[in-house]
């Protein structure tokens, strides 16, 4: 998967990192390095399953999609 990431420089130096694809998903770091692995995180952690719905029963089975 390949997702676009959009950076900007703030007042306080900061780089703010985000996710237009993501809602919400923001991250930021001093450098583009620290920025870029800050959101990579982010997302991860946004597309995390919770793993109470993570349960297969009779009514619902869990599949995996790769895009």
């Amino acid at each position: 998967m390949k997702l676009k990431i959009v950076l900007e420089r703030g007042l306080d130096g900061y780089i703010t990192a985000y996710c237009p694809s993501l809602r919400g998903c923001v991250s930021q770091g001093k450098t583009v390095e620290e920025a870029m692995a800050n959101i990579k995180e982010a997302i991860e952690l946004y597309l995390e399953p919770d793993p109470r719905e993570m349960q297969e029963t009779e009514s619902h089975k869990i599949l995996e999609l790769a895009l």
